[in-house]
């Protein structure tokens, strides 16, 4: 007797539909699983037969044959159990074939029959819109998450024996909800799911928080340079505070790849915007993505929020050479022999590094003993080229006892308020039609067009490629950080005040003049 099951497999942030078919025949006593799967797939085998046997069914010994349709796409993961043991009931006359209908089923079996969550679960659930089925059955545990698309209805099961019970209808479950999304839920910071750190806190450094309203207001890499004790991590971890709420299409983004990686929302959806901030020793992988079995790294992980390189020179060359591409294209591309994988990657890189390896090159209270060559390869694990990509590089110098004893500056929300304000313009002058309508990912064309210069500004900018040596890609992106200051100030045309600025955050082409 033959039956068939949809169920699905990870592909990327997405999921790929599987059609699971078991042919059930006379023969030596025997399961074959064929249609390309991986070793977690293939011992399915053993989890399904004790998970059957343990909900009370027998199945008496003949030969079986489960087909994975399409045959030449790759599965992996533990997402095929629930459908692989619901049609291995079907062929054997537990279940009509009509019961399992126009449904998608996907979880992990426990050998008692228990239904433990995957991965992906949203993306399953997106799957299951697009290929118009009417109900979606996932763990429990994932029920919540699934249910936050708002798609077809979402049946959370904690047992094969409850699955059951709800396909014949002798026990059917409720519809799941997710939690409703209005712009109040959303949180603009506190990755973590605490609250944002305010900018209040941090005593002094007027030049670095202005930086980080432009960074947010734009949404440009930032380079903070400085000795330790200085604030740079302080600063870095107010940035995800001045940010606008996720959107809800944000917050889905964001969601999918989180679930991927195993961080499963406990609301459905994530509310904060991400900060991520990996150790230095993180290989290449880690932070790219990628691995034997592809999973998005830290750069995805940061989608739609904040990726901070604490100690930037002490990460790995390979690793650093590989934001490169990234931050030009915002996403991350995984090729393997039989798959090409994409994860989305557009963040906010947010880095801090110490002038020299001792960290006090330029502290007027402490001498710094590094002789020029060891500075001048301490600054060199960072290339030129992936310097190049970062718009604002932003000196913190050590603050004073007077700065200390100085009363707060200006809190969070004042700030915040005129990144959203500044946005809100961008969003006008670029519409929804892009994945994130900021300055910062403006092409050359739309630079040319939307920076108009009036007659000091433009012979300012000349003058400083001159003396700078700039490349064209720092001219660009001058010019847009420029943008963003005319749009704080509400201003239409690009002025000398706003191109000098943006000049003054090129701290170390300035530098490399002064050495020279």
């Amino acid at each position: 007797m033959l039956a068939r099951a949809l169920s699905a497999t990870p592909w990327g942030v997405d999921a790929r539909p599987v059609q699971v078919e078991v042919d059930v025949r006379n023969g030596l006593p025997q399961m074959q699983i064929v249609g390309l799967a991986h070793a977690a797939v293939r011992e399915s085998r053993e989890r399904v037969r004790a998970a059957v046997k343990n909900c009370g069914f027998e199945l008496p010994p003949r030969a079986v044959v489960i087909n994975l349709a399409p045959a030449d796409l790759p599965k992996g993961g533990n997402h095929l159990d629930l459908a692989i043991a619901i049609a291995l009931l079907a062929a054997h006359g537990h279940l009509s074939e009509e019961s399992l209908g126009a449904r998608l089923l996907c979880g992990e079996l426990g050998l008692d029959g228990a239904v433990r969550p995957v991965r992906g679960a949203l993306a399953v659930a997106d799957l299951a819109q697009r290929r118009g089925a009417t109900e979606v059955v996932v763990p429990a545990a994932n029920a919540a998450e699934a249910a936050a698309l708002e798609g077809p209805r979402v049946a959370g099961v904690a047992s094969l024996a409850e699955a059951i019970g709800h396909l014949t209808g002798e026990a059917p479950l409720p519809a799941a909800a997710g939690d409703a999304w209005c712009d109040s839920t959303a949180d603009p910071g506190g990755g973590a799911g605490g609250p944002a750190a305010d900018l209040a806190e941090v005593r002094g450094q007027e030049v670095a928080k202005r930086a980080l309203e432009v960074a947010a207001a734009g949404g440009h890499n930032l380079l903070f340079i400085g000795p330790p004790g200085a604030g740079k991590t302080m600063l870095a971890r107010r940035l995800p505070g001045l940010l606008p709420p996720l959107t809800r299409a944000e917050a889905i983004a964001v969601t999918k790849i989180h679930s991927l990686a195993g961080e499963h929302p406990p609301d459905g959806l994530v509310r904060a915007r991400p900060f991520r901030s990996p150790h230095p020793g993180t290989s290449a992988p880690g932070l790219l993505g990628g691995g034997s079995v592809p999973r998005p790294g830290e750069a995805s992980l940061a989608h739609n929020g904040v990726l901070f390189l604490d100690e930037l020179p002490e990460f790995r060359r390979d690793a650093l050479e590989g934001l490169r591409q990234l931050l030009e294209e915002g996403k991350v591309a995984v090729v393997r022999a039989r798959a090409r994988l994409e994860f989305p990657a557009r963040f906010a890189l947010l880095a801090a590094m110490n002038p020299c390896p001792c960290g006090h090159l330029g502290d007027p209270r402490r001498d710094c003993r590094c002789p020029p060559p060891l500075v001048e390869r301490y600054r060199g694990r960072v290339s030129g080229p992936l310097l190049d990509r970062i718009d604002l590089h932003v000196e913190v110098p050590a603050v004073t006892l007077g700065e200390l004893r100085g009363g707060s500056g200006e809190r969070s929300e004042a700030v915040a308020a005129r990144v959203a304000a500044a946005r809100e313009v961008q969003l006008g002058r670029f519409g929804r039609g892009i994945p994130s309508p900021v300055n910062a990912v403006m092409g050359p064309e739309t630079v040319h067009r939307s920076c108009p210069l009036d007659a000091a500004a433009q012979a300012l900018l000349d003058a400083a490629f001159e003396r700078l040596g700039l490349s064209a890609r720092a001219v660009h992106r001058v010019l847009k950080v420029a943008r963003t200051l005319a749009d704080l100030a509400g201003a239409d045309r690009l002025s000398a005040a706003h191109v000098a600025e943006a000049i003054q955050y090129r701290s170390l082409d300035r530098r490399v003049v002064e050495a020279w």
